[in-house]
Parts: C-alpha cells; structure tokens; sequence
C-alpha cells in the first residue's frame, strides 16, 4: 500500500507538470535551457531565504516569519530573470528559430514552469520518502490524507508559479501594477494558508488555494491572447 500511495501521490504532483514540460517545453532546446535557468534562480532565492532563517535566531521558531521572506525572495528572483531574459533577447534570437518579441508569453510561461518544477520538487520530495514506508500515516497519529492532501497542494503550487510567471512578466512589460500586486499579494495568501495545515484544516486550504488557481489561471490566458467563448448555441432554447 505504501509504494501505491508514493506512485499515486507522484503521479498527482508532478504528472501534470510534466505533460507541459514533454508537449510544450521539450519541442525546442532554448525553452529547456530557460527552464533550467529559471529553476536555478529558485534554488538561488531559497539559498538567501535559508541564510536569513540562520542569521536571525530569535524569530526561527515563527514559521511565518521564514515564509514570508521565503515569498519575498522567489518574486525578487523572478524580477532579476525578468531582468535577465530580456537583456538576453537579442542574444537568444540567434539560437532560436521563432522572434523572441512574439514568443514573450511563452518564455514567460516556461520560467514560471522552472519555478513551479524545483518548487514542488523540494516541497514533496520528503514526503514522498516518507510515503514509500515502512507503515502509512493515520494508524495511531497523523491524517489519513497527509499525502495526497500534500501532493494536491504540490500540484496546486507547481500549476500557480506556470501561472504567476505569466502574469508577472506581462505586468513589468505594460506596467500593470495592479497585476503585479495579484502575483505577490496572492502568493502571500496562499502561502500563509497554508500555516492553517498544523490546525488540521487542510480543506478548506486547499479549496481556497484552488480558487485562487483557478482565478489566477484564468487571468494568464486572459493575457497569453485566449478568450473565453459564449455559451454554445446548441443550449438555447428553440
């Protein structure tokens, strides 16, 4: 039962992530280098956020405090690849055959995957450990649910960072500030609902973590140029 809740919690996490990664990011190098870079910018901003966890000692037992500027520093990074990517415009029209200015979004959308990967990666990776046994969570202590609540909210963060990082990178090009404030505010909240996960209210977490996936999911193709169609006319009333 255990190696079943490792594969299905798995699966659940990263197996939408990586059917983008194989149909939409693996079809040009340039979009895996991006990725790599973007994932490397992550594991830079977590670096930082660590130190700062050592430096100061008196609030390391305030989990909150560690996540917010945990938060902080992903969107800093974000901003320095922004920054990054499009003084290597130039540069990458040379290596690529599509023209960079027409392929924003989608390089946008590709560094917000990066982040998504390496994010998930290190928020789940010790759960999933712990998943293949020996024994299950919820016999004496512990929620029954505890892996697949933490695999839906891996997938959740993986999903909203893809998002984020095309509502981020649109906003600094129009300078949307109202857009850009979405991307922080929003990571915040999320974030910080998850502290709630130690009261045992993982549920209604998750939904509001959800909801604002789906908010923020509609808002990047809003601005990746998609348009929500009417109601089929096959449902009006004859």
């Amino acid at each position: 039962m255990a190696v079943m809740d490792f594969f299905g919690c798995a699966l659940l996490a990263f197996g939408p992530p990586l059917a983008l990664f194989t149909f939409t990011v693996s079809v040009e190098p340039i979009r895996i280098i991006i990725l790599i870079a973007s994932a490397f910018f992550w594991l830079i901003s977590l670096l930082l956020s660590s130190i700062l966890w050592y430096a100061v000692v008196p609030l390391q037992k305030h989990l909150a405090f560690g996540l917010v500027f945990s938060v902080l520093f992903q969107e800093g990074f974000r901003f320095l690849l922004y920054c990054v990517l499009r003084k290597a415009e130039k540069g990458l029209e040379k290596v690529t055959t599509a023209h960079v200015a027409d392929s924003r979004h989608i390089f946008a959308y590709v560094c917000g995957l990066g982040f998504g990967f390496m994010s998930g990666a290190f928020a789940l990776v010790n759960v999933l450990a712990d998943a293949v046994g020996p024994g299950t969570m919820g016999l004496r202590q512990g929620n029954e649910y505890f892996f697949i609540l933490s695999a839906a909210t891996t997938l959740c963060f993986i999903l909203l960072h893809t998002f984020w990082g095309v509502i981020f990178f649109s906003a600094l090009d129009r300078k949307n500030w109202g857009q850009l404030a979405w991307v922080v505010c929003s990571h915040l909240f999320v974030s910080c609902m998850t502290l709630l996960n130690k009261l045992e209210v993982c549920g209604p977490t998750l939904l509001a973590a959800y909801a604002v996936l789906t908010m923020t999911g509609a808002l990047a193709f809003r601005i990746a140029g998609g348009k929500f169609q009417n109601i089929p006319m096959c449902f009006a009333r004859k």
